[in-house]
């Protein structure tokens, strides 16, 4: 990590004090960062079908959403002033970016999300709105006004395609200039605008509701849970009513309900496999021409290999989750696939048969880089 950029905090300090509690303002955490692209290349890349891009033009008090892919004359029609596009998963398209995210590895990787950049021109921004989860605003460019607020009043604007807020009054005021970073908890409203031509860095991390929990395990559970058996009903008794439903029935069915069981084993499954699961809008490509599985080995011994951007792999204990699949680890195994979850590399050298066949498998499905 940086020296710099957590300032004069330490990252257990920083966890203490700030994460998930209370804004932090950072000047130059990254000096002179200039970020990693130029107005011509957030626009070009904002063009591609595999990109998320977003536009968001501001008329006074209303904003207007437009989702990508655009053409290049949305830009060119564009106003001079209030306006800004936003790109998802810099990290997938831009080294560099993710080379940034490792810089924050003091958080668990398993709760990352992504880098966004938003480039905005004078006025531009995305209106008065608070996050669900943990972000680094990190300023590229150009300068941006941001007005932060603490507060329980998060009513948003009602039909409307952002989550705009209702009422908004600004408690600090920053302006943030190239190589400042802000961190916001979750439920920080904020409000950041371009005083100049400008590119703001989000690094954001993953908060799934309860709901979305329940229903990974419910699915975890559909796919991996097998119970034997087929309801019977041999002391069937002839009822009044047809169409009500038998007690003995909704008995039947409440005691088959109730066999469910799990274990962390299982908890550790659905998480892992949850959390590696690629976005649906994701794809991988295989190699046209893959190599031999010893050559393969060799390159690897020789060259080193690293993961692909778009790939998640973590693990925990003797578990390891790539892509959303589980695989053991253990033996000699662990030590280098463990090194690659978490530094997503590896550098050259040789490795043992059964890592080698597990990242053989994840080379021709197109999950290494």
């Amino acid at each position: 990590m940086k020296t710099s950029l957590l300032g004069a905090l330490s990252p257990k300090a920083f966890l203490a004090r700030h994460w998930h509690k209370k804004p932090l303002l950072v000047r130059q955490a990254i000096p002179d960062f200039l970020g990693f692209l130029t107005p011509a290349e957030i626009k070009k890349l904002a063009t591609r079908p595999d990109v998320q891009a977003r536009l968001i033009l501001r008329e006074g008090r209303r904003w207007k959403l437009h989702h990508g892919p655009f053409r290049p004359i949305d830009f060119k029609i564009l106003p001079e002033r209030n306006w800004t596009v936003l790109v998802q998963e810099l990290n997938h398209w831009i080294p560099e970016a993710a080379a940034l995210l490792q810089d924050f590895n003091f958080v668990p990787h398993a709760r990352l999300d992504d880098l966004m950049v938003s480039y905005a021109v004078p006025g531009g921004g995305v209106g008065p709105h608070f996050d669900s989860y943990d972000v680094f605003l990190l300023q590229g460019f150009g300068t941006r006004h941001w007005d932060i607020a603490e507060t329980d009043d998060l009513e948003l604007l009602p039909d409307s395609d952002l989550k705009i807020l209702r009422r908004f009054k600004a408690q600090s005021q920053w302006d943030l200039e190239a190589g400042d970073m802000l961190y916001l908890p979750p439920q920080c409203a904020h409000d950041g605008v371009a005083v100049s031509e400008c590119f703001t860095y989000s690094i954001g991390f993953r908060a799934p509701t309860h709901q979305e929990w329940v229903n990974a395990f419910l699915d975890h559970l559909r796919d991996h849970l097998t119970v034997a058996g087929r309801y019977a009903d041999p002391d069937l008794t002839l009822q009044a009513h047809p169409g009500e439903l038998p007690a003995a029935l909704l008995q039947q069915v409440s005691h088959i309900l109730q066999s469910i069981r799990w274990n962390d084993q299982d908890i550790l499954s659905c998480v892992g496999r949850y959390l590696t699961e690629p976005k649906p809008h994701l794809f991988f490509d295989p190699p046209q021409s893959p190599l031999t599985r010893a050559r393969f080995a060799r390159q690897v011994e020789r060259r080193g290999l690293r993961l692909d951007p778009r790939s998640i792999m973590l693990f925990r204990g003797n578990r390891l989750f790539l892509n959303g699949e589980e695989h053991p680890l253990v033996g000699a195994t662990k030590r280098p696939l463990v090194t690659l979850a978490d530094h997503r590399r590896l550098a050259p050298g040789p490795l043992p048969e059964a890592a080698v066949s597990l990242l053989y498998e994840a080379y021709l499905a197109g999950w290494l880089a």
